[in-house]
Formats: C-alpha cells, structure tokens, sequence
C-alpha cells in the first residue's frame, strides 16, 4: 500500500475513535477510558511513523517552500496535540472539564490530518514522488507500525 493511503486509513480509523470518545458521557467512564488509550496508541504509533520516515522523505524531496513549510507546521503540530493528550490523561475521565480538552484536541487532529495533511501536503507529496516510491515508502512505514504494535502490551491492544 502506498505511504498516502496508509496514512489516510490511519486518519479515518483516528477519526472514527475520535467519534465513539465524543459519544461517551460522565457515566461511561471505562469505555471512555478504553477508547481514549486506544485512541492515545493509535495517535503515537501514526506520529512516529509520520516522524521517522514520511516527513522526512517529503522534506528531501520538497519541491517548494510550501511543502516544507507544511512538514514544519506538522511537526509543530503533532507536538501540540501531545500536550494536549498529557493534559487530558492527567485529568479524571468523569471530570467535567476532560469532555471540553477532548474537543479541543479532538478539532486540533481534525483540521492537521484532513486540512493541513490530506488537503494541501499530499497532493504535493503525490506530484513529487513517483508511485512505486509512494509504494515502497508505505512498505517501510508498514513495517514500523508492525514494529510499533508488537511492542504495545496485548491488555493494551485488546481494549482491556
């Protein structure tokens, strides 16, 4: 699978958690708390292997200042959405203000992986890569995520 459609499913699977968290009330604590360190895995595991190997490559083959200037701005906002995500694991999953950072964090996500991502940095990325490099570039991002998962606690993986 090329890096674009990976990196697409893991959005839609992101986004899809995402929506299941919003659903959850004050009384549904342990689903909250099962989705949200789902949704924690999966946002970790997709920013490394944004970080280790798609930025970069994009970076090296920017074909304008725009495109990495969009690398730069991902980076920076990956690292928001992380002081986010600790704010919010420090904060009671009954709180009233825990749905509220959510939200925030939950918009944050939105608009760096549909708007930011999906709307102007891959259809560059696709203009400066061939497809069988696109290819071989999803192998190795495949690759890592296995990596990443096998390393997460099978209770972790399980929801449990």
């Amino acid at each position: 699978m090329d890096a674009l459609t990976l990196l697409e499913q893991d959005h839609q699977k992101v986004k899809q958690l995402m929506g299941e968290i919003e659903k959850t009330t004050e009384r549904g604590i342990k689903t909250r708390e099962q989705l949200f360190n789902k949704l924690v895995e999966e946002l970790t595991i997709h920013e490394k292997i944004e970080e280790q190997i798609f930025y970069p490559e994009v970076k090296k083959r920017a074909t304008s200042k725009q495109l990495e200037e969009l690398v730069t701005e991902s980076y920076e906002e990956h690292h928001f959405v992380d002081m986010v995500k600790a704010e919010i694991e420090g904060t009671p999953f009954d709180a009233e203000e825990w749905a509220a950072k959510f939200k925030v964090m939950m918009e944050n996500i939105e608009h760096h992986a549909f708007e930011e991502e999906e709307g102007k940095m891959f259809p560059k990325v696709r203009r400066a890569f061939k497809k069988d490099e696109l290819e071989d570039m999803g192998t190795r991002m495949e690759e890592l995520k296995s990596q990443l998962m096998e390393s997460v606690p099978t209770e972790e993986r399980a929801g449990a």
